[in-house]
Formats: structure tokens, C-alpha cells, sequence
């Protein structure tokens, strides 16, 4: 599975890649080269334009949606069929994700519940309140939708 990272400076970006290099060692298989984006739909498509010239990807994970839509842009235009020839997953499940052909699987994450947690700490940090009980995190869930399908 090929990685379109986000850019090296953001912490997200690095725990996705993190996390993207865990799995295949999980499932004994080399990272491929990575790929890297700045976010935007525009560098999805560019390294999608590169993966589509490569005979051998059949699996892409970007580190967003908007790369992944940008990746399945140009895969399209290259006729490579999203899921039939090329499984594709983003992250973040924007709204849009569900809305284009075919539907994008992705990881979603509780952007709300992130938020709320972060104003808590900050508001019991300003009156000077102790933390009290284990800071957990988010876990995302994977939402399966047709971009994804069984290897060819």
C-alpha cells in the first residue's frame, strides 16, 4: 500500500505516517517509496498522477481526503479503476467524501468530541483547576465505503 503523506512539519501528518509504517510491518510487508502532499486536493492529484504511471500500485492510503480525492482525479483520468484496480482511503471523512464516484472510504475522526475535550482542559487549566482522571484518546473508525474493495 502506497502512502501520499501530509507535510513533514505537521504532527498529524507524522502519525499517520507513523501509523501507515506500523501497519504494513504488522502484515510483514516493506513501505513502499512515500509520496508526500501539503493537504490541498491539487498535490493529491499530482502524486496521483504518478502512481497512476505505476503498473504495480493497487492500494493508496492519503493522509486526508482532499489529497484522496486529488489521487482518485487522476487515477480516473488515467482509466484506472477506483476499486477495481486501485483501492484508495483518505482520512478525515469531509462531508464531500461521501458525494463523490465512487463514495470514499476513510478514517473518521470526532473532530466535535476533540474539541470539547481540548476546552475542558483549557477552561479547568485558566480557573486553576487540577486534572483530574487519565486523558484518553480519540479513537477513529474506519468507514468503509466503495473506494475500497479486495486486492485485484
Amino acid at each position: 500500500m502506497w502512502h501520499v503523506a501530509g507535510p513533514t512539519g505537521q504532527p498529524s501528518a507524522r502519525a499517520r505516517e507513523r501509523a501507515w509504517r506500523e501497519a504494513l510491518a504488522a502484515g510483514d510487508r516493506t513501505p513502499p517509496h512515500l509520496l508526500r502532499g501539503d493537504w490541498s486536493a491539487r498535490s493529491g492529484y499530482e502524486q496521483g498522477r504518478r502512481l497512476a504511471d505505476m503498473p504495480g500500485v493497487t492500494a493508496v492510503f492519503a493522509a486526508n481526503d482532499q489529497m484522496a480525492l486529488g489521487v482518485l482525479r487522476a487515477l480516473r483520468e488515467a482509466g484506472r479503476d477506483v476499486p477495481g484496480d486501485v483501492s484508495l482511503v483518505g482520512y478525515d471523512d469531509i462531508p464531500e467524501a461521501e458525494s463523490v464516484w465512487p463514495p470514499l472510504t476513510t478514517v473518521r475522526q470526532d473532530f466535535g468530541e476533540a474539541g470539547r475535550r481540548a476546552l475542558e482542559l483549557l477552561v479547568a487549566q485558566i480557573e486553576g483547576r487540577p486534572r483530574t482522571g487519565t486523558l484518553v484518546a480519540l479513537q477513529p473508525e474506519l468507514v468503509v465505503r466503495g473506494s475500497s474493495g479486495p486486492p485485484p
